[in-house]
């Protein structure tokens, strides 16, 4: 038991009873195993026989729970660390007395760092260690509490967010356990006075945030001082979700990729060249003040779209059906949706074409 791996015991624990097997621990293991597997095992049988849906899933929900409290007696046991090798020391009297060692000690917080925040606890950070628990915690309970009250999904959208926290959390718990090893003061210094300080270093920002805050849609440019820029590809983010949620406009979810891809690789481009050169914050509209033709077009086709969808569809379909029996608003939802998509690329594609030869030969 003295040369078996704590780490890797708690990863198999996430399989059905591996990591008690692993660790000699069999009868645990044969309960949580059967525990899993009997109920997936009976629920499709039943499936099979019956097509009993609710059996199936009260199968997975079961198998799900006793995952979780294997999980969890595992990392009690861990914790405790029963069966592994101690460091001792000899104290005055004379008494073999147990050393917590530095493995010891980084792993114990790295597994408690599955947690956001309570890595940080483990090693006295607890303002630090606040920040992040509050944040992953409040951050999800907001989302799923507006998500819920407006009845709109589109904001589970956010919840992409906690990802970003989680890893960033178990990476400055791994970067403060180093510290501590090599000695070093650890200060109990929230994220955001971090953030204060990196601004307030000669003016230069941290990359590796910026990059970081990139994959939400402004926020990078926003930390770099590109208010502008930044307040628009975040708006314009949001709104297009929202919008396109509202109004049921499915036909335009293309945009969202689009918009989420451009933030980000300009993002990057910013990144790179923060420090070399002047950021100048060129907002992303001044684009379309320059157009703003083709925008009011956009604009008229976009409302055209709306009111043919919600307004005359619905309103003519039945009275063309019971005059002419033509079945308009079939037509429409199978038909009429995809015909506009050829059309526009189709379209963009001409643009594209008969564009490159009109700039070559006034270039000629």
């Amino acid at each position: 038991m003295n040369n078996k791996n704590p780490l890797l015991a708690f990863f198999l624990s996430f399989i059905a009873g591996f990591g008690h097997f692993y660790l000699n621990r069999k009868f645990r293991g044969f309960i949580y195993s059967v525990g899993t597997i009997g109920p997936v095992a009976f629920g499709f049988l039943v499936w099979v026989t019956s097509y009993d849906d609710e059996i199936m899933l009260l199968g997975l929900i079961t198998a799900v729970l006793v995952t979780f409290i294997s999980i969890f007696d595992m990392v009690i046991y861990l914790l405790k660390g029963q069966g592994f090798s101690k460091q001792v020391e000899i104290n005055q009297e004379g008494q073999q007395v147990a050393v917590k060692s530095d493995e010891s000690e980084r792993f114990n917080t790295i597994l408690l760092s599955f947690i956001p925040g309570l890595g940080h606890f483990q090693l006295g950070l607890t303002n630090r260690g606040l920040t992040f628990l509050t944040g992953f915690f409040g951050l999800g309970t907001m989302v799923v509490f507006i998500a819920a009250f407006t009845n709109q999904g589109a904001f589970m959208v956010f919840l992409g967010i906690l990802p970003i926290l989680w890893v960033y959390s178990m990476f400055d718990v791994i970067q403060q356990v180093n510290k501590k090893q090599r000695g070093e003061e650890l200060i109990d210094k929230t994220i955001l006075e971090d953030f204060e300080e990196t601004r307030s270093e000669q003016g230069r920002k941290s990359k590796t945030l910026a990059t970081v805050l990139s994959m939400f849609p402004g926020a990078g440019h926003m930390y770099l001082g590109l208010q502008k820029r930044g307040l628009q590809l975040m708006v314009a983010f949001l709104f297009a979700i929202y919008i396109l949620d509202i109004l049921r406009l499915s036909l335009f979810l293309f945009l969202i990729p689009i918009i989420w891809f451009y933030s980000f690789f300009d993002a990057l481009q910013k990144v790179s060249k923060h420090g070399e050169e002047d950021l100048e914050d060129i907002p992303v509209v001044s684009y379309l003040v320059n157009h703003q033709k083709w925008f009011g077009i956009g604009l008229i086709a976009l409302g055209l779209y709306y009111m043919f969808d919600s307004i005359v569809v619905p309103a003519l379909g039945p009275i063309l059906e019971y005059e002419l029996g033509l079945d308009i608003q079939y037509l429409y939802y199978n038909y009429f949706q995809g015909t506009i998509i050829c059309i526009l690329l189709i379209g963009g594609g001409l643009k594209l074409i008969f564009g490159s030869k009109t700039r070559k030969e006034s270039a000629q």
